[in-house]
């Protein structure tokens, strides 16, 4: 059983990243959630902590890992998914937003929060607080942190989306503009302002 996986990070969205380790590459899928955390940029050595299982499709079993940032995320992972009907797949979707925040949410009985995540219905969101109510509390010790990283996140769409609008004035297509800040924040995720993302647009175009 894989427990941590070190590398170089050589591939990032919010969804996955694949992992170098001594030539192998690994894809790690990862939560939204985490990803917003993950400030690693490429080329850089990352560690994530690994919950893994098989995914069975048909006759074949698929060997499947799921990357976080610290052990206190997998743990609260690993309790959401021992809920009745709920499995690594469904959660990794439902991770879109602060673990704190869903931890407080199962706390106070916050049924609205939880049905605000991604394929969480009603009556799951009811289920999920029957069952994990006065057993996750202290998952919300992590709050200050993830906030701080979600404020960043936000700030970092707000330079993206200005230095788009830069590039829509220079006559830049849609497309371009998109394949080009993509390609920026593949060399530095996390810009510090609107004249840093457009300094490395350039420089990866020459």
């Amino acid at each position: 059983m894989i427990k941590k996986i070190r590398g170089i990070l050589v591939e990032k969205d919010e969804n996955r990243v694949c992992v170098d380790v001594g030539g192998i590459c690994y894809e790690i899928n990862i939560p939204k959630t985490v990803y917003r955390r993950l400030t690693h940029d490429l080329g850089k050595e990352v560690e994530l902590v690994i919950y893994s299982y098989f995914h069975i499709e048909k006759n074949k079993s698929i060997p499947v890992m799921i990357g976080f940032n610290e052990e206190l995320e997998r743990e609260f992972f690993e309790k959401f998914i021992s809920v009745s009907g709920i499995g690594p797949r469904a959660a990794l979707k439902a991770f879109d937003r602060p673990i704190s925040l869903i931890a407080r949410a199962i706390e106070e009985g916050d049924v609205k929060f939880l049905n605000s995540l991604e394929g969480i219905g009603k009556q799951k969101a009811k289920q999920i607080i029957a069952y994990l109510q006065g057993k996750v509390g202290r998952f919300a010790l992590i709050k200050e942190k993830e906030h701080i990283e979600v404020e960043k996140k936000s700030k970092i769409k707000e330079i993206i989306g200005e230095a788009k609008q830069i590039l829509k004035r220079l006559q830049y297509s849609a497309k371009e503009i998109d394949s080009m800040v993509k390609k920026a924040l593949q060399r530095k995720s996390q810009p510090e302002s609107v004249e840093e993302l457009l300094n490395q647009i350039y420089y990866q175009e020459r």
